[in-house]
């Protein structure tokens, strides 16, 4: 089993630039895609950004791109989210997210492990 947790959200100004972290426990999550989602009130749970095993690859959702960056540092087990430029239309609670099998996936359904959730509001 892994154990996911996020932090680093709160009430951030349009503009800013807040981190999210993702610390995992049970299992290193070296050999696993892992990634964040977003959810909004009222709204599916989205794809924002993920990073490969191998090299740290990333792919990012075409809202977010170029604005935040996704890395790993997988002798701290946590995967961080970097959120520059921050938009009031950002607002949502983000997840991280484990994948066990290969390859990078955009759909919630490919993901295995789930955190509890951290809120972030872009305020105008």
């Amino acid at each position: 089993q892994v154990q996911l947790v996020e932090s680093g959200g709160g009430l951030v100004q349009a503009g800013g630039s807040p981190r999210l972290s993702c610390a995992a426990s049970g299992r290193t999550v070296s050999s696993y895609v892992m990634g964040w989602f977003r959810q909004a009130p009222g709204k599916e749970r989205e794809f924002v950004a993920a990073i490969s095993t191998s090299r740290g690859g990333a792919y990012y959702a075409d809202s977010v791109k170029g604005r935040f960056t996704i890395s790993r540092d997988n002798a701290k087990n946590t995967v961080y989210l970097q959120m520059n430029s921050l938009k009031p239309e950002d607002t949502a609670v983000y997840y991280c997210a484990a994948r066990i099998g290969p390859g990078v996936v955009l759909i919630t359904n490919g993901y295995s492990y789930w955190g509890q959730g951290t809120q972030v509001t872009g305020s105008s």
